[in-house]
């Protein structure tokens, strides 16, 4: 059958538009990190890690695998669940291994490829290095990369998988690392209302309510949670209340300077709403609660951030108005793409 060279353009045109929507173009098999319109360049460099639609879906698998742990009971997953933006929201402390209580709330993993730090303390500075923190603390998966790779190495269908990717049968913890990258460097979140009001597209309007908040944001807010990322990386002291419980020392920890005791980093507001309880330790479970923290909760310290030295007047309109807004960063294609999904065998 001869089919008309009209169609065959439209045809062409029609996957081209799909693979845009999916948040990369395709060539093959390769596949590319698209960057949202006004949006910075990536940090991380894929050019050193060739995407690949193989490579994608060998990171999700590892994601997605309890097997990455020391008694195959916990996988990345179990902190970071899809309808939450890649986060957990039963409790507010992470639970990983036997049960065992973490001393931090788990931040969403999404939009990575842009993060120059991670974690809450920015101990780890590159997306293929994330990884390894959970892997190897005890009271989260307490596992080995060594370990993983003798695991992964003894089955034939991860066998294989690698060599699909990185033309090698033998794995290695460089490529483990790699191809979680790969499936995390896509959790790529850019279509929510909000996205759609700054682009003029349809779905996009706000209400009252919510371009008031958008405006309260604006002038209070966005200097921390800068657009459109909603976070600058940097580290704060926001004066919340010591937890003698678990005395957290912040940033500090990592970098030995008293200047970063109880700083943390400012932690992206998109899907906000969904991916409570909020701050390091999950202390607060409504934006509500968050927002009343700014206007009285704080504790005065040297340190604490210039924008928490005079405090916020936010009526109690002003916060509902707020919130409305913070729920417009809610992005349903991002929480519901099955590309993120795990995929049962």
């Amino acid at each position: 059958m001869r089919l008309n060279p009209k169609y065959l353009v439209l045809l062409g045109i029609s996957v081209f538009v799909i693979c845009l929507a999916m948040g990369f173009g395709r060539a093959g098999s390769a596949v590319e990190l698209i960057t949202p319109k006004g949006w910075p360049k990536p940090v991380y460099r894929f050019s050193d890690n060739p995407l690949s639609e193989e490579g994608f879906k060998l990171g999700k698998k590892l994601f997605y695998d309890p097997g990455l742990s020391r008694n195959g009971t916990i996988s990345c997953a179990n902190c970071h669940t899809q309808f939450s933006g890649f986060t957990h929201v039963d409790h507010g402390l992470s639970h990983g291994i036997d049960g065992l209580r973490g001393t931090r709330n788990s931040l969403v993993l999404l939009n990575l490829a842009w993060n120059r730090s991670f974690m809450w303390d920015g101990g780890i500075n590159h997306l293929e290095v994330q990884p390894l923190g959970p892997i190897t603390n005890p009271v989260e998966m307490d596992n080995t990369l060594a370990n993983i790779v003798k695991r992964l190495d003894s089955s034939a269908a991860y066998r294989a998988g690698f060599y699909k990717v990185f033309g090698d049968s033998t794995v290695t913890g460089q490529h483990v690392l790699k191809a979680l990258a790969q499936f995390l460097g896509m959790l790529v979140s850019s279509n929510s209302k909000y996205d759609k009001y700054v682009r003029h597209e349809p779905g996009g309007e706000l209400t009252p309510e919510e371009f008031s908040g958008l405006k309260l944001f604006r002038k209070n807010c966005a200097s921390c949670h800068t657009e459109p990322l909603f976070t600058d990386y940097s580290f704060k002291n926001i004066g919340l209340p010591i937890d003698t419980g678990i005395m957290d020392i912040g940033r500090m920890k990592i970098t030995g300077d008293r200047n970063d005791s109880l700083k943390f980093k400012v932690p992206t507001l998109r899907n906000v709403a969904v991916s409570y309880p909020y701050m390091h330790d999950g202390r607060f479970r409504s934006l509500m609660q968050v927002l009343n923290h700014y206007t009285g909760g704080a504790v005065m310290s040297p340190n604490i951030a210039r924008e928490m030295k005079d405090g916020f007047q936010f009526t109690n309109k002003d916060k509902l108005d707020i919130i409305a807004f913070l729920e417009t960063l809610t992005d349903q294609d991002f929480l519901l793409d099955v590309r993120f999904r795990e995929e049962r065998e």
